[in-house]
């Protein structure tokens, strides 16, 4: 039996159809711009997005921070949520590669405060960093969507501060899937996005920073410097090109089953699960029991399912293209035998 493998939707498996495409790719040396699918995936993820160009970047770290790196001057203030992944989950690179100063805000559930955005942008002071860059993140990596009405007020408020607005979109189509729009209705709320196609998506490696055509020139020029110039990219590209034409549209399904084991898990007893705050395909859950952490872990894997330890207490499952109804039923299945046999 295959691992179930609940600990991110970046453990997906390339399809049988991206494994074709890749053996079939076109390629070419993509520093001197003669990769015929790198160029195909950028110009389609830039027609998705509704933005001028885009840039197939290693991963979404790495478009983050090209980001933060192409919009900043070193020294410039960064506003942004103190929950959101830029602050929590990227090594604190934003000090080492752009340079920048990340001013963090309390959030409600990764939603920002317009007013309290507004009141951040630092004035005119000698003393004073320029805020240069504001940054969003939607879906947000504790699983929730952000309204777009909030967005909207965010990006309203910076750009009559001359500030641009990047998005955090590492699981855009998510977001678009919940909100049931377009992710173009998601990201004209933004100057530039970032968003992951290895993600739920299946594809291997890679995201795409999406921009201005100006903005995109510098952000590859950038990206070489930081040695994300990939030669014969083409291989991944393809992948990134079924997942944009294909697996973005079933995202939806995710969702379904994360909502399933959710309300499954929600069943047990010593189980105290985040019903509220399913978006996408994330479920958050506590322990009301004293079970040991790594008894679990342990256990789990033992059936074959794989976890990832509680973050603050909370566990994360993450649904995505691999975990069918039939494995969710294997893993409640499991969580109540151990659960069980821990309480005796």
């Amino acid at each position: 039996m295959q691992h179930i493998d609940l600990r991110s939707d970046t453990v997906t498996q390339p399809t049988d159809e991206m494994r074709e495409a890749m053996f079939r790719a076109a390629v070419g040396d993509d520093v001197y711009g003669d990769d015929p699918t790198v160029n195909e995936l950028e110009k389609y993820a830039a027609d998705i997005t509704g933005k001028e160009a885009a840039l197939f970047v290693p991963s979404g770290t790495f478009g983050n921070q090209l980001a933060l790196f192409t919009h900043c001057q070193r020294g410039n203030e960064v506003i942004l949520g103190d929950d959101c992944h830029i602050v929590q989950h990227e090594v604190g690179a934003a000090s080492v590669i752009a340079g920048v100063q990340l001013r963090t805000l309390g959030t409600d559930k990764g939603m920002l405060d317009p007013l309290q955005v507004k009141a951040t942008i630092r004035g005119e002071d000698l003393h004073f960093p320029a805020t240069g860059l504001v940054c969003l993140e939607n879906a947000h990596s504790n699983g929730r969507v952000i309204p777009l009405e909030n967005m909207a007020a965010i990006y309203d408020i910076a750009h009559s501060h001359k500030i641009p607005v990047h998005l955090d979109g590492a699981r855009l189509f998510n977001a678009a899937s919940y909100l049931k729009c377009d992710a173009r209705d998601i990201t004209r709320q933004c100057d530039s996005v970032m968003f992951c196609i290895s993600k739920g998506l299946c594809a291997p490696v890679g995201s795409l920073l999406a921009g201005t055509q100006e903005f995109i020139e510098k952000a590859r020029k950038k990206r070489k410097l930081m040695g994300g110039g990939l030669r014969q990219a083409g291989f991944l590209a393809a992948a990134g090109l079924v997942a944009l034409r294909k697996m973005r549209l079933r995202v939806g399904e995710d969702h379904e089953h994360a909502t399933l084991l959710a309300h499954e898990l929600s069943r047990l007893p010593g189980l105290v699960v985040d019903i509220e705050d399913i978006h996408i395909n994330m479920v958050y859950f506590k322990l009301s029991s004293t079970i040991d952490e790594n008894y679990l872990i342990s256990e789990l894997g033992r059936q074959n399912i794989l976890i990832n330890p509680a973050e603050n207490g909370v566990y994360r499952f993450v649904t995505h293209y691999w975990i069918t109804p039939d494995k969710i039923r294997h893993v409640v299945s499991a969580m109540k035998q151990i659960l069980t046999t821990s309480s005796n």
